[in-house]
């Protein structure tokens, strides 16, 4: 598969409807609530946010640990009945649904499957797994673990209970990592150090009453594929929109 083909990603649904799955948001209510919105300006946030498919859960229920290591120390209470329901299959504080689909993707590409980038819920994590969708005949299930005893946990109908998004199973394989002195590449040590310098200049104007940095408030550099004279090009990303998984 060359690099610029398409990416089949097959959800196959087993003999009911499938579970909801909805291409990703890049909004999140405490980013809209931060002052000024501030936390909305930030790029890599919100292409991560929209880095997929959410999962979407139709039942709303309430849930808690007990503090034990057994499935039945997880106590859940439905609220509303839906699909999938949460379940206490493994224990040791773990919360299970069951992903109703089978996913199919190309040679080489697997399935990373964890919660809703930087959303995050009080007393439970969600639970990240690379999953080789690409010859496993197996569904999976999306987990989250309560991170600490006897503090209820609720999820609404319509939340996201997992998401999703493709990514080939060589990439760290084939990273060959590498720690160096900035000094030894001349023309990034120079752009970066007009970035530092532009940034600590902008930052200190912020705090000066009708300055020029005041009246802009942020620094749209990067967010413009444009800093310190260095060109992001063609494939720098200011949004991301997931297509709908199409029906039949």
């Amino acid at each position: 598969m060359s690099d610029d083909a398409p990416i089949p990603l097959v959800a196959h649904t087993l003999g009911g409807p499938g579970p909801d799955l909805r291409p990703a948001s890049a909004r999140r209510e405490w980013m809209d609530a931060t002052p000024g919105g501030f936390a909305k300006r930030c790029l890599p946030l919100t292409i991560a946010n929209a880095h997929g498919w959410d999962v979407v859960g139709a039942c709303a229920f309430e849930a808690w640990w007990t503090g034990g290591d057994q499935p039945g120390d997880v106590v859940i209470r439905i609220e509303k009945p839906g699909r999938p329901e949460p379940v206490a299959h493994f224990g040791a504080g773990v919360l299970t649904f069951h992903v109703e689909a089978l996913f199919r993707t190309p040679p080489g590409i697997g399935l990373w499957v964890s919660g809703p980038p930087n959303a995050p819920k009080d007393g439970i994590a969600p639970l990240t797994g690379m999953v080789e969708t690409d010859w496993s005949p197996a569904t999976f299930t999306m987990n989250w673990r309560f991170t600490r005893p006897r503090h209820p946990v609720r999820f609404a109908a319509g939340e996201p209970i997992a998401f999703l998004f493709p990514i080939r199973r060589d990439l760290i394989p084939r990273t060959e990592p590498a720690l160096r002195p900035l000094s030894e590449d001349p023309v990034l040590e120079a752009a970066h150090r007009a970035w530092a310098d532009s940034r600590a200049a902008f930052n200190a104007g912020l705090k000066q009453p009708d300055s020029e940095a005041r009246a802009r408030g942020w620094q749209r550099d990067y967010t413009r594929g444009h800093v310190a004279g260095v060109e992001a090009g063609e494939a720098h990303l200011t949004r991301l929109q997931p297509r709908p998984f199409a029906k039949g």
